[in-house]
């Protein structure tokens, strides 16, 4: 699994029984502590630069190092901080797995929640999808929607998305696990049982 915050995803991943070998992350955060508690590897392949200077394909490089050392075979991204180049998905074609809090293709990026509200849209998301080369792009597995209620603010509208995510990603990731998800072209079939 790829992290870059809090964990809450990861933590829905454990309680769901998931085999995740190793958590990497790309700064210090709040999943490793999470990671540490389920006994599950934490592997920190920190960057060197947040500026201009900052060699993606080399730091890609050392992310799928790292992955092979420990012998994975899929990968599930909850909010991972840094958008990875194409070594990675030559090392895991169609097996990257993405929740994203929005509903694709509408609103990419990180600022995903803050920008649906500040749009003023009456139903926002959760797109969970095979990553592919694009940012926040690739076969959509699952998607969902959620209302934007009137009183809503940044907290109360991601802790809904929240709750969402932390159904369908591991549903996904079991899916693949189980070799029930079926890939043609940009269409996922996913065999029952589904969230």
């Amino acid at each position: 699994m790829l992290a870059s915050g809090s964990g809450t995803i990861l933590r829905a991943m454990l309680d769901a029984g998931l085999p995740i070998a190793v958590v990497l992350v790309d700064r210090p955060c709040g999943a490793t502590a999470i990671a540490e508690s389920g006994g599950v590897p934490v592997e920190i392949v920190a960057r060197g630069s947040y500026g201009p200077d900052f060699d993606r394909v080399a730091y890609t490089h050392e992310v799928v190092d790292a992955l092979a050392r420990h012998q994975i075979d899929l990968i599930a991204m909850a909010g991972f901080g840094t958008i990875l180049e194409k070594p990675i998905h030559d090392a895991y074609p169609d097996r990257i797995v993405n929740t994203h809090p929005a509903l694709l293709p509408a609103f990419q990026g990180m600022t995903s929640v803050a920008d649906a509200l500040a749009w003023g849209v009456k139903v926002t998301g959760v797109t969970v999808h095979l990553v592919d080369e694009e940012v926040d792009h690739g076969p959509i597995v699952f998607q969902e929607a959620l209302p934007v209620l009137a009183g809503d603010d940044w907290d109360a509208l991601e802790a809904r998305v929240h709750e969402v995510e932390h159904r369908l990603l591991p549903a996904a990731v079991r899916a693949l696990v189980e070799g029930r998800l079926e890939v043609e072209g940009r269409r996922v079939r996913v065999t029952e049982p589904v969230p």
